[in-house]
């Protein structure tokens, strides 16, 4: 079997995230995307992030019908800090026998040295599937140097230009601006529902 772990805080879960582990999924031959929801990633200490209540929510309504995308809760129930290294190996621990490939975007992957135990991570994965927008080159040469074996490991990813982020749905909220179409129907209605990020620090 190969899984994919797809991570991140999810606030809210839009298009450009279901469409980027689709794309993930077809073009690293993966069997299934884990999408793990973090409660409290380490770089984002001191910034504000909704309740994890109300993210897990939003979650499991956009993958409601997702095919071959399923919600992995191994952050969620074990205490943080929550370091992509200790998810990567709580999954190997449920899954030995499946091969893992952890995707990212490109800036987390420029920034990769600096991850905790950084070595550690990339040994305890079988791939690294990066997240390519058009027009963006990676040097991977400086990386490889800091992460010898990285070069070996790594899958570039060819993604469509979704200029979608969470924190620019987050302010269109509040401003009052459209947000419909940059969600799924299913996020979209249980935001309108729940009258989320009215009030929102984002």
């Amino acid at each position: 079997m190969r899984l994919g772990i797809f991570g991140g805080t999810f606030d809210p879960p839009h298009l450009g995230h279901l469409i980027l582990a689709a794309e993930a999924r077809y073009q690293l031959a993966l069997d299934r995307i884990l999408w793990v929801l973090t409660p409290d990633p380490p770089h984002k200490l001191g910034k504000y992030i909704s309740p994890l209540s109300q993210r897990l929510g939003l979650v499991r309504a956009a993958l409601a019908d997702a095919e071959h995308i399923v919600l992995s809760t191994v952050d969620i129930d074990r205490p943080a800090p929550h370091y992509a290294l200790d998810t990567v190996r709580a999954i190997r621990t449920s899954y030995p026998s499946a091969a893992l490939f952890y995707i990212m975007g490109g800036d987390s992957f420029r920034d990769l040295p600096n991850w905790h135990q950084p070595l550690d991570f990339l040994a305890a994965t079988d791939g690294v599937g990066v997240m390519r927008r058009p027009g963006d080159d990676i040097d991977i040469a400086p990386l490889e140097d800091r992460l010898p074996g990285l070069a070996t490991k790594t899958c570039f990813l060819d993604a469509p230009l979704l200029e979608i982020a969470s924190r620019d749905i987050r302010e269109r909220i509040i401003a009052g601006a459209p947000f419909r179409y940059y969600l799924p129907d299913a996020v979209y209605r249980y935001i309108v529902t729940h009258h989320l990020y009215r009030r929102s620090k984002a």
